[in-house]
């Protein structure tokens, strides 16, 4: 997907967001239907018939009818597509959209004179009931057939087309990279480089806690909250939009340096999952717990490699990564005691000394993963018979 952002005039504005409440009305309602199903009940209405439904609503309610009915219908198809999705095992179940959470809408059967270029950084999008709305063009428009109009929680409008982007070429001289991924280091590559992602400053993460406490102080409802949490959103988006660039600009630099990209296989929903426990048997840790996932989450470790696997299809690998921070890249010897803090590695057995992120990326690279016994891992699984390490990385 393809976003820019659209400059809407007030007037605008107030079409768009409509348009947004009737798409998340007809979502919710279809998510009501779906789930009265029950087995023996026969079942749930499809699109089709969720379509005629659709067609007699605005019949008889005049404030769904002035909304647009192409925005309306595809809220159908897109819980349709959603439905399907998760029936193949593919996606989660679709739930409720939220006011203020979930603000958008999808506009389809799109031609080539719906958008046009106005200036070098400017250019229009025509947009049912609101007509030509204008957006920034930071870039080429690709040509799509579809689009999606969003609102974010800082009050920012976006458009989105939905095309699938062309794989970037790789320099074709085999080289190959390896990228250890941490909480102090936020990506460490094989040469040697110790990437950060950015996140707020001092003086913002500040303001945010400020704006935290003011916030438990606010009475639900009242127009200092809301005035309140507006303020905070700028601050997250902002947060959202500093790792974001960084992903995008580090992936497209990786995707163009090295032929084959090779990442550490984590499961970060696992690692990231609360340590509060249940009431019969409650948790240890959970503030520290909650303040490592804060700060998993804020090191971009899914979005980095998610758009590395668009950018680069076929040429990004996952190794298992267990051990791969104890072991020697330069003579292969596997001791916990080499790793004597978080930035430093020092070998037991040939006094090799370095980075420890960076030793751990050049394992990667190599596609050295080891148990604790000296075995590697095959498909996800362990081996049943030993294998000698590799003496050399």
């Amino acid at each position: 997907m393809s976003r820019y952002r659209l400059k809407p005039t007030p007037a605008q504005e107030t079409i768009l967001a409509q348009h947004c409440a009737h798409a998340r009305y007809v979502w919710n309602l279809a998510v009501e239907q779906q789930s009265w199903w029950r087995p023996g009940r026969g079942p749930a209405p499809g699109y089709c018939a969720q379509a005629a439904q659709l067609t007699q609503a605005r019949a008889a309610f005049g404030w769904l009818a002035v909304g647009s009915q192409m925005v309306q219908q595809q809220a159908l198809r897109d819980f349709a597509q959603a439905l399907a999705n998760f029936f193949a095992g593919t996606h989660r179940k679709p739930t409720w959209r939220k006011a203020g959470r979930h603000e958008g809408s999808r506009i389809v059967a799109v031609k080539p004179g719906h958008i046009r270029r106005l200036s070098r950084k400017a250019g229009e999008i025509w947009v049912p009931k609101a007509g030509w709305v204008r957006f920034r063009w930071s870039r080429t428009v690709p040509a799509a057939k579809s689009y999606r109009v969003t609102l974010d929680r800082a009050g920012r409008w976006h458009v989105a087309f939905a095309a699938i982007p062309q794989p970037l070429p790789g320099p074709g001289t085999g080289e190959v990279v390896g990228i250890d991924r941490g909480v102090v280091v936020s990506a460490a590559l094989s040469t040697g480089e110790l990437l950060h992602c950015p996140g707020l400053r001092p003086a913002e993460q500040a303001r945010l806690r400020l704006l935290q406490r003011k916030l438990a102080r606010a009475k639900k409802g009242s127009r200092r909250r809301r005035r309140v949490k507006a303020a905070i959103a700028k601050l997250r988006v902002r947060d959202a939009d500093r790792r974001k660039d960084w992903a995008e600009k580090l992936s497209t630099d990786l995707a163009h340096r090295f032929d084959l990209i090779r990442v550490e296989d984590l499961r970060i929903t696992g690692m990231t999952r609360s340590a509060r426990g249940t009431r019969a048997n409650p948790g240890r840790g959970i503030r520290q717990k909650a303040g490592l996932n804060r700060a998993i989450l804020a090191a971009g470790w899914g979005l980095l490699v998610r758009r590395l696997e668009d950018k680069a299809p076929g040429r990004v690998e996952k190794i298992y990564p267990a051990y791969t921070s104890q072991r020697c890249s330069a003579c292969g010897h596997l001791a916990a005691d080499s790793r004597e803090s978080q930035a430093l590695f020092r070998c037991t057995a040939c006094g090799y000394a370095g980075n420890a992120d960076a030793n751990a990326a050049s394992n990667i690279a190599a596609g050295h993963a080891v148990t604790a016994r000296g075995r590697s891992p095959v498909g996800g699984r362990m081996n049943r018979e030993p294998q000698p390490l590799p003496r050399s990385a």
